[in-house]
């Protein structure tokens, strides 16, 4: 538990600094009296959380790798150097990045080119439509940076540095705060300002983490051409079924901001102030499954699997207790979000359910976060794929439509809610089965090897 919340602590103060830029962006343009602009972001921003999803799916194929390298460590002893555990984390730190650079500049070229048909399709008309594109146009091309700086801060994380990881995060957060006020009110850049600030605090991301990486672990580029595409395979297994698993997530946000489109700006607004409110409030949630991802794939490595299900025991634990009490703070401030926020009618009323009610639904997300971290480092990947797409499509969209007819913008967010809920306990449960089943291998391994 001790290990679990040192390295939650660390990741989700990095985390709390970068999802609060988020938000203050979304609250510095409110400031500007124009409703079109906060609904502007939360179309951009669901198509910006295709290509987070992306980067975190890639950041996982190569921290996964990495993190059974290092767990490896203690209990392999190398034949040659080449073999040294330390030389394999170099190589694979190097040629991760060359596959994450590839990768993302593959999956951000589409985006860019037809950023516009996008956005229609998502909803956004007229004004909304045109500040949305000036938005996300300035910000896509950034992605491979984007993911370039996950990659190496999560390597951090992989070798036990969450302070380090945590440093290169806050760095870029900060940056971007202090260039926010500047681009959007003294340049008078509006929406383009917000994504000019966040485009130039990627590069501080990814600066910050190479320096920490060469200087305190003496982790060079050992890139490797020959084992490139070796080492390419190893990362796939766990990176494609990855952002497969994460993508399901931004698929849910489009069908809700689809469904939500409907009910007009008000709501789309109402949507995009929950969409950033909710990354704060649980930034905790998001850094316990990053954190409970190095530790499983160390202990894995290490063929500790009673330690793997105590991780997980104990992850769960700390992200309900975390959970409710989030939501007696968001219970409690209700009415100071919705005049901070100057929100009114249907985005006053979307605000005021999700901190009273809805909230307290993030238990089951945690199950869902807690669960994924085990699947793709266990070597089960395709499990977090599965369930993931299974709470888009049987989840999310049946109910968003049965609870819309009813309840209108608010049944669009209970119904994704309750899909999160379904699908968060059916994948804990599965998690504990697969941990139980490798734990019974290893116990009948060594029971052979000790009778022979």
């Amino acid at each position: 538990m001790r290990h679990i919340l040192v390295m939650t602590a660390a990741s989700t103060a990095a985390l709390l600094s970068l999802f609060l830029v988020d938000l203050v962006d979304i609250f510095f343009l409110s400031l500007l009296g124009q409703e079109e602009l906060a609904a502007a972001i939360g179309y951009a921003g669901t198509l910006l959380f295709f290509m987070t999803a992306a980067g975190i799916g890639l950041q996982i194929g190569v921290a996964a790798t990495i993190a059974r390298a290092e767990g490896a460590s203690s209990s392999t002893n190398p034949t040659s150097v080449d073999q040294h555990p330390r030389l394999i984390v170099e190589r694979y730190f190097a040629n991760g990045l060359i596959y994450t650079a590839v990768c993302s500049l593959i999956i951000c070229i589409p985006f860019v080119i037809y950023c516009e048909d996008l956005l229609y399709m998502l909803g956004a008309r007229g004004n909304t439509l045109l500040q949305a594109k000036y938005y996300a146009a300035i910000i896509l091309p950034s992605t491979p940076i984007l993911c370039l700086g996950m990659a190496a801060s999560a390597t951090l994380r992989s070798i036990g540095d969450p302070k380090a990881a945590m440093y290169a995060i806050m760095s870029a957060a900060f940056v971007n705060a202090a260039l926010d006020p500047l681009f959007i009110f003294t340049f008078g850049l509006g929406v383009k300002g917000a994504a000019i600030a966040s485009v130039i605090s990627r590069f501080f991301m990814i600066g910050v983490s190479l320096y920490a990486l060469k200087k305190y672990h003496h982790i060079t580029m050992r890139f490797s051409i020959t084992r490139l595409s070796e080492d390419a395979r190893k990362i796939n297994a766990i990176a494609i079924p990855a952002m497969l698993t994460n993508l399901a997530t931004p698929i849910s946000s489009a069908i809700v901001m689809k469904f939500i489109a409907g009910y007009g700006n008000s709501a789309v607004a109402g949507v995009a102030i929950v969409g950033r409110l909710a990354p704060v409030a649980f930034a905790a949630l998001f850094a316990l499954s990053g954190s409970v991802g190095s530790i499983i794939g160390q202990n894995a490595g290490a063929r500790r699997y009673d330690r793997v299900k105590e991780t997980l025991t104990n992850a769960l634990l700390a992200s309900t207790l975390y959970v409710l009490f989030a939501w007696l703070i968001m219970y409690l401030s209700t009415d100071f979000i919705i005049s901070a926020f100057e929100a009114s009618g249907d985005a006053a009323e979307l605000i005021r359910l999700y901190t009273q009610f809805l909230v307290i639904g993030f238990v089951f997300n945690g199950m869902l976060f807690i669960a994924n971290a085990s699947f793709n480092n266990l070597q089960v990947p395709h499990y977090a794929t599965a369930f993931n797409f299974a709470r888009a499509a049987l989840g999310t969209l049946p109910l968003v439509i049965l609870f819309s007819h009813y309840y209108g913008a608010k049944g669009v967010m209970i119904g994704e809610t309750l899909g999160a809920t379904l699908f968060g306990i059916i994948a804990y449960s599965v998690a504990i089965k697969v941990i139980n089943r490798y734990q019974r291998a290893e116990s009948d391994s060594k029971s052979k090897k000790y009778t022979k």
